[in-house]
């Protein structure tokens, strides 16, 4: 009698094994899909479309000449057709910059999902006016089209990290946060991919290749409304207990959600009674003055490092460092495969221009490893529910901005230091690297109730020494 007891006890074990398996699996099913289906309309759309312009430049401003012929009986001079190609560029970052305006009020209003969601709405515009350009006779069609799509990039660049900070679990988060840099290069390398003449590239197919953004936007909206919205959104913001905790059963299965819920909870009750900072607010408040320093340092480093000049330059880079010009559009894919410094070399030697090829790989790569996933989910774990969407703001402002500033200045940075045009990228990285060893708390494994406090020693350094002088006043005051 004993062994069948046992062997069926055995039997239940082993299906109850089996069965908690099966919840960690679709537990982590669940959350894997919210992570591609937010990157592939998120952070994958600001790679996709910084690449996809390369490709069809000469293409682009040979149909400006010609549009301009047409309606006037002149052609373009070369430096207007320089200079409405600057327009083309330039609108890219400038729309980046007022999607991360708008993208803080709309993650409180709409929520993260939802907010993604509608962003995809911009870029559907954006695929209509660049897809019908040419059929147009309408450069300036090109041009607006830009500017949607990155206001699209700066939406999702602000959002997606916002999203996905907020609904992995602890443990995951930092991994988590590392997808969007996956996304990104993954969409930097498909932009220079499909950009190729033999695929999308060619003289007659780029409209297409500029409209194929709206493919990834519609697998999003397709994905996206079957998975759950941020937890700590629905319960701290909205106040919607039950729906939050719908949420975490989604992404977190059969697992105990006490202490999460309590966590959260904690959070709720810190900020009570507090309403969505507004991004000048931050600059007021000593409470996050550390907070918004790293934020600022780590947002304009993420540009100034120089690495997305290599993604509007690589093809002069790469000729200046001696690559054959018909190999070119096929070496510029290695560009995405890494996200390092640059090493600036003369072609006097054979090897030397892949030598260079190969430093623009490892500098790229190094920026993979480092800020371009950090970056994106610091303001998350450093700044409160009721801090965080205007924390996105200046950071995604300022990563714009500095976007812009770095493709307008690349050019002549190189005609004035020549091989020497990486050294202001280099003492950039330096100086950001010292700041994050010095000042910048670990957060690895910590609640954001943990991350705060870490934070409110440094940024309440003197009240907190004031605090333990228990002498006379006057002694205190002349005390060294």
């Amino acid at each position: 009698m004993l062994p069948r007891v046992q062997e069926t006890f055995g039997r239940h074990r082993l299906r109850e094994g089996r069965m908690n398996k099966l919840q960690k699996l679709v537990q982590s099913r669940v959350l894997i899909l919210t992570v591609c289906a937010a990157g592939i309309g998120g952070t994958f759309q600001y790679g996709y479309n910084i690449t996809i312009i390369n490709a069809p430049t000469t293409h682009i401003q040979t149909f400006m000449n010609e549009t301009w012929l047409e309606r006037t009986g002149a052609p373009l001079e070369n430096n207007v057709i320089l200079l409405l190609w600057s327009f083309i560029v330039s609108a890219y970052p400038l729309g980046g910059l007022t999607g991360a305006l708008v993208a803080g009020p709309m993650a409180i209003k709409l929520g993260r999902k939802t907010s993604l969601l509608v962003n995809n709405v911009f870029v559907i515009i954006a695929a209509v006016l660049s897809g019908f350009s040419r059929m147009a006779k309408s450069f300036e069609m090109i041009m607006l089209s830009r500017f949607f799509t990155g206001i699209n990039a700066g939406v999702s660049m602000n959002i997606q990290p916002m999203y996905l900070g907020e609904s992995a679990p602890k443990k995951l988060r930092g991994a988590v946060a590392l997808t969007s840099a996956s996304f990104t290069a993954l969409g930097l390398v498909l932009g220079q991919v499909f950009g190729i003449s033999e695929l999308l590239g060619g003289e007659e197919s780029w409209p297409l290749l500029l409209a194929s953004n709206v493919v990834p936007a519609l697998i999003q909206m397709v994905t996206l409304p079957w998975l759950p919205e941020s937890p700590r959104y629905l319960l701290i913001d909205r106040g919607d207990k039950e729906s939050c905790i719908s949420a975490l059963r989604k992404l977190r299965g059969s697992a105990d959600l006490s202490s999460e819920i309590e966590e959260i909870l904690a959070e709720q009750a810190a900020i009570e009674g507090q309403r969505a900072k507004k991004p000048w607010e931050l600059f007021q408040n000593p409470a996050v003055r550390w907070q918004l320093i790293s934020i600022i340092v780590l947002s304009s480093a993420m540009q100034l490092c120089g690495n997305d000049s290599m993604y509007f330059y690589a093809g002069y880079v790469f000729r200046e460092a001696g690559i054959p010009h018909d190999k070119i559009q096929y070496v510029i894919i290695g560009t995405g495969c890494c996200e390092l410094i640059t090493a600036v070399t003369c072609s006097q030697i054979s090897w030397m221009p892949y030598l260079s090829m190969t430093c623009i790989f490892a500098y790229i790569l190094s920026f993979g490893i480092g800020p371009a996933g950090v970056t994106g989910i610091l303001p998350t774990e450093i700044f409160d529910q009721m801090s965080r969407p205007a924390a996105y703001m200046i950071c995604g402002s300022l990563l714009w901005f500095n976007l812009f500033v770095i493709g307008m200045a690349f050019p002549f940075i190189v005609e004035c230091l020549a091989h020497f045009c990486y050294l202001p990228f280099f003492v950039v990285c330096v100086s950001t690297a010292l700041y994050v060893g010095f000042f910048l708390p670990e957060t690895k494994g910590k609640s954001f109730l943990e991350i705060s406090e870490e934070f409110n020693k440094r940024n309440f350094k003197t009240q907190t020494h004031e605090n333990l002088w228990k002498g006379p006043e006057e002694i205190k005051s002349t005390m060294l």
